[in-house]
Order: structure tokens, then sequence, then C-alpha cells
């Protein structure tokens, strides 16, 4: 990485810009801010190239899809502006992420990955939940389950 990145908590109307640029292909008509946005147990995320915001990631409360017993939540609306992808500042933004909500007591987190994404996100040490493969609601592009312990002493599931 050539630019410091600043990884900062943030509320979630600083994101939905890029949020809506990168992942909903610049349509207004067809972006929603999450109805969880502003709720007290959602946490969000923005990686800063000075004062730009070049990254964001929410994460929110969910019921897992594998591992139900652990303290958990829901990675949603990763996004990283188009002209400073594959420079390591998602992994920058997760590891922080991953971090602090550990510090939390959040033992695990999970997504829906896009599918173009996998290879970022098993870079970064999450992993495919196998059989998972389904087409996106919101998107109707293919994703899969993903997931990562963030216990120090990690079990497979």
């Amino acid at each position: 990485m050539t630019d410091e990145l600043r990884v900062a908590r943030v509320s979630a109307d600083q994101l939905h810009e890029l949020r809506r640029r990168v992942l909903r292909n610049d349509d207004p008509a067809i972006y929603h801010p999450d109805p969880r946005d502003e709720e007290e147990t959602s946490w969000h995320y923005g990686g800063f190239i000075g004062s730009r915001l070049v990254v964001s990631a929410s994460f929110f409360p969910s019921a897992p899809p594998m591992n139900t017993e652990l303290v958990t939540v829901q990675l949603r609306y990763m996004a990283t502006d188009f002209d400073v992808q594959g420079r390591g500042y998602g992994a920058g933004v997760l590891a922080f992420a991953e971090e602090d909500l550990r510090a939390h007591g959040v033992e695990q987190v999970w997504a829906n990955g896009r599918d173009t994404a996998l290879g970022f996100y098993e870079s970064v040490g999450w992993r495919r939940v196998e059989g998972s493969e389904h087409l996106s609601a919101e998107t109707m592009l293919p994703h899969t389950v993903i997931f990562k312990r963030l216990s120090r002493d990690e079990v497979a599931p």
C-alpha cells in the first residue's frame, strides 16, 4: 500500500454512498439503506485514505447457518471503491473490524459472499460452507456462505 489507510468505527450514513456506488451499480433506485443500520447492536467500519472513504463494512447480529452456539455477527455491505481495489485496503478494514469485534465478545463472523470476491475472503482467513452456493435475492448474483472464527484457538466447524 502506498497510501496510509486509517480505519475507524463510523455511522452507517457515512457508508451509504459507497455502498450504493459499488454494490448497486450506482443506481439510487435499487439502493435502500438497511433498516438495521441505526440499531445499537450494529457495527460499521470505514477505511479512509486521507479524508476519502474507500472501504465500507457493516456487521449485524444474525443467527449463523453454522456454529450456532457462538456469538456471531453477519458482515454485509463490504465495498471497496473501484479505483483502489486490490491494494489491501479491504483486508485492512476486515482485520481492524475482526479485532474490534473479538474484543467485544464476538466469536464468529459470517457472510453471503459474492462469488467474485471469494478469493479475497479466503486470502484473509474466511472459509466457504460447502454446498451453500446460491443466487442473492437482492442482486441475483451468485453468492456462497462464508465464515471466520475469531477465537485465537480456532477450531474447525
